[in-house]
């Protein structure tokens, strides 16, 4: 049985595409991807993200067993004021089994999900959990992402007594506003923050940012948003066959200090000795046309890798993707094969775009 969001209804009567997301319905689109996706480069869009798995986890085990659960160091982080970090959770042999954000609280810790993970993560965390340690799934709290570069002046009248404080915040800092958990995270590069609240509470705050000229925005949006600004989607870019040293992602595992264990440590160390065998790069198409997942990439007429992701940027004009190719290839000029035809690519370091602007 499909899965609805507190929001549900908010998007029904907005007119929006509804699609089947890994269980769950959600708006793909409100009438233009594009419109929506210029919305939140230009000014503030919002979405319902409300799919996305809550789990707490508290217990006076708690701090050593994510210090072990996950790659990097939550150890890093003070509880007052709140800070965050994002990582991921590895197998014995390195491979990615998700990637979250974790927040230390006050009183214990959050992790944020992904949707399409549920179920595995659930069970991992079960299967992993020490003595001492309780996790606990929220699925009653609802969370809404509002981005863009006019998105806390916008919301500063919903915001309230918390929007200095909000505002003050550096990346990955959070406050907690009476029920509202409201976090400087996002998933678009761009200002903004995601707000963590009751789901009975979701339909009010939708409309009262709705009613403060924050643009409703869809899965569409989302995810040329996340790929203009170079941020990896699981189960595309990275999943249990890829290490995060494969994915772009080194600088999210934290080896020091050395006496910190990790599941999948060990094999990220001999991996690091030994060289990657793949790595994960951008690519900008130099001809007309759209990149797409699955792909080839091609050097000197040879494959040697594929694209993991790709759509047409809105912001730049030009067809843009990731692609996993093999490590040795050091030139800055490939192609890709598109229906037949190499057409030219130019390998960069993601993001493709930053603050609105070609990075």
């Amino acid at each position: 049985m499909t899965e609805r969001t507190p929001l549900h209804a908010e998007h029904v009567a907005d007119g929006a595409k509804m699609v089947d997301f890994h269980g769950w319905d959600m708006p793909l689109h409100y009438g233009s991807q594009v419109e929506e996706h210029h919305a939140v480069r230009r000014g503030a869009g919002m979405f319902d993200v409300s799919h996305m798995t809550v789990v707490d986890v508290t217990g006076e085990g708690a701090t050593a067993w994510l210090r072990w659960l996950l790659a990097n160091d939550v150890g890093k982080l003070k509880a007052a004021p709140g800070r965050a970090l994002y990582t991921a959770m590895l197998d014995s042999e390195g491979g990615i089994l998700d990637d979250l954000i974790v927040y230390r609280r006050d009183g214990g810790w959050r992790l944020v999900v992904n949707s399409a993970t549920r179920q595995d993560d659930l069970a991992w965390l079960e299967t992993q959990r020490r003595k001492g340690v309780t996790v606990t799934e929220r699925p009653e709290l609802a969370m809404i992402a509002v981005q863009g570069p006019a998105a806390l002046e916008r919301s500063a009248a919903w915001l309230g007594s918390a929007a200095e404080a909000v505002a003050g915040l550096k990346p990955f800092g959070f406050v907690e506003d009476g029920d509202r958990f409201i976090a400087r995270t996002g998933y678009t590069g761009e200002d903004g923050f995601e707000v963590i609240l009751p789901g009975d509470g979701a339909a009010a705050a939708w409309q009262a940012l709705r009613d403060a000229d924050i643009a409703a925005a869809g899965l569409g949006a989302r995810d040329t948003l996340r790929l203009e600004a170079g941020l990896n989607l699981y189960g595309q870019d990275m999943d249990r066959s890829v290490t995060p040293l494969e994915s772009n992602l080194a600088w999210s595992v934290a080896f020091k200090p050395p006496e910190r264990d990790f599941i999948g440590r060990a094999a990220l160390e001999r991996q690091r000795e030994e060289g990657v065998p793949r790595v994960l790069v951008g690519l900008k198409l130099q001809a007309r046309g759209v990149l797409r997942r699955g792909q080839r990439v091609l050097y000197d007429g040879q494959p040697v890798g594929e694209l993991t992701s790709g759509a047409f940027s809105p912001t730049l004009g030009v067809g843009i993707g990731l692609a996993r190719i093999d490590a040795g290839i050091e030139t800055q000029e490939l192609e890709v094969d598109i229906r037949g035809k190499s057409l030219p690519v130019a390998r960069l370091k993601p993001p493709f775009v930053k603050r609105g602007e070609a990075a």
